[in-house]
């Protein structure tokens, strides 16, 4: 019964010394003077900027120049997708691993995912949007895929197209194992890689 009775009624608190409690306003006083400080701080940030970087960006992007809002930790898929409407670049790991949110950045592919859009301003970006001609004409990657019947489900081509142009604008005639190592960082769920190479090798020829 004592054993019972000393689980379910537990000892009185202590009252804290009165050096203690003096020591416990203090400190909370200081914790509310510094939030009231960076929260005055904030607001008195120029419109436009969060943590010293501008908000308000001119992004190359298809041969245009598109003015966005950004955020600093935003990545350039997110930009991309949800304020540029270009919805032809994917998020599927969000986590530079699966490929399907590759564009070209100056002609070279990148993992959108996980490239901030702060880094990339006056530079060339090349979303698959961007590969149609102006008369709606395909690259001829693109076609080359419709050919060999590469897409299945279709959500990984997009980032597959993207990392074919690049490999071809920096090296237009690869053999099929330079191909295979160029195309190897974007995945495909439904195993079409074959068919992937063939039409990059296709595109090659030029057939």
């Amino acid at each position: 019964m004592a054993d019972r009775e000393d689980c379910c009624f537990p000892e009185a608190v202590v009252a804290p010394s009165r050096r203690e409690f003096i020591k416990g306003v203090i400190a909370s006083g200081v914790a509310v003077s510094s939030v009231a400080y960076v929260s005055t701080a904030w607001a008195q940030m120029a419109p436009g900027q969060a943590g010293g970087l501008e908000r308000l960006l001119s992004l190359r992007v298809n041969g245009q120049t598109r003015r966005v809002d950004v955020l600093p930790n935003e990545t350039l898929a997110m930009t991309l997708r949800y304020k540029l409407g270009l919805a032809g670049t994917k998020l599927g790991c969000d986590r530079a691993e699966c490929g399907a949110c590759t564009v070209l950045i100056d002609d070279i592919a990148h993992y959108s995912c996980s490239t901030l859009t702060h880094r990339v301003r006056d530079r060339q970006i090349t979303t698959v949007e961007g590969l149609e001609s102006s008369s709606g004409e395909l690259h001829p990657l693109q076609q080359a895929f419709i050919d060999e019947l590469g897409p299945q489900c279709g959500f990984c081509t997009p980032g597959q197209v993207m990392a074919g142009v690049a490999l071809l604008r920096d090296n237009p005639n690869p053999t099929r194992e330079e191909a295979r190592e160029a195309m190897a960082g974007n995945l495909c769920r439904c195993g079409a890689y074959d068919h992937y190479l063939n039409g990059v090798m296709r595109a090659a020829k030029g057939a």
